[in-house]
């Protein structure tokens, strides 16, 4: 079912793993979609070979969110290959996870450049150019609600990224655009596995009520329930779609 026919969705970090998930499932539901990256052409390329090959619109985008001017270039390229802008998924993100002794300067801004400025960046472009009921969702984290050693700076992100979609929603209210968040628990992507052994990943199943990690669909599903016209209710708050972690 074609419920975004005739919308564009802008997907932030969509070469690989959850963004990949999401800019393939909005181009299925029949949305256009502008496939960002910042440094996976190829990657990025295969993505929106894979929507056209299936009758879908796509483009990739290649922009460094972690710079204003990235952050606008995008929306320029998005908005002259598709005329507008009605879906925003800021999912691209970086995470550093080091002990407060070993934490640089560098590490946090990277984290903070990206996660933060980028995201709260995107959204300021959206109030100028979104149309009117348009959708922003947001990323944060649900080690935002954890205690894990190693993760304050990106944690700390992603808790001004839930604070700042709370504050927004009654601005970009005026244009009937809900703005929210998901924050995925663990879930089956390079980035997630990479470097993790067997033994620490069942030890997370373990942590997890429903008993698996999760999969990019599941946050692709969620997704696409607060791009549509059924969560027209919904805005200012963050779920977290994480399996039941604890």
């Amino acid at each position: 079912m074609e419920n975004l026919k005739g919308k564009t969705a802008i997907v932030t970090g969509a070469s690989r793993g959850i963004g990949r998930a999401i800019a393939e499932q909005l181009a299925g539901l029949g949305a256009k979609v502008a496939v960002n990256y910042a440094s996976s052409p190829q990657k990025a390329k295969d993505v929106v070979e894979s929507i056209q090959q299936k009758g879908g619109e796509a483009v990739a985008v290649q922009a460094d969110l972690s710079m204003v001017a990235g952050v606008e270039s995008l929306f320029k390229t998005a908005i002259e290959a598709f005329g507008k802008v009605d879906i925003l998924i800021n999912n691209a993100g970086v995470s550093i996870f080091k002990p407060i002794q070993d934490i640089t300067e560098e590490d946090f801004d990277r984290q903070f450049n990206l996660n933060v400025k980028g995201t709260f960046f995107a959204c300021r472009q959206a109030m100028t150019y979104m149309e009117e009921k348009g959708r922003i969702i947001n990323f944060s984290t649900s080690v935002a609600g954890q205690m894990f050693p190693a993760y304050s700076v990106y944690a700390g992100t992603k808790g001004a990224v839930e604070q700042f979609t709370r504050q927004l929603a009654k601005e970009f209210a005026a244009k009937q655009i809900t703005i929210n968040a998901v924050a995925p628990g663990p879930v089956n992507t390079e980035l997630f596995t990479e470097g993790k052994t067997e033994q620490q990943i069942e030890g997370l199943k373990q942590s997890i009520a429903l008993g698996r990690i999760g999969e990019p669909e599941d946050i692709a599903n969620v997704i696409e329930f607060l791009v549509s016209e059924k969560s027209q209710w919904i805005t200012g708050q963050t779920i977290r779609v994480n399996g039941g972690f604890i």
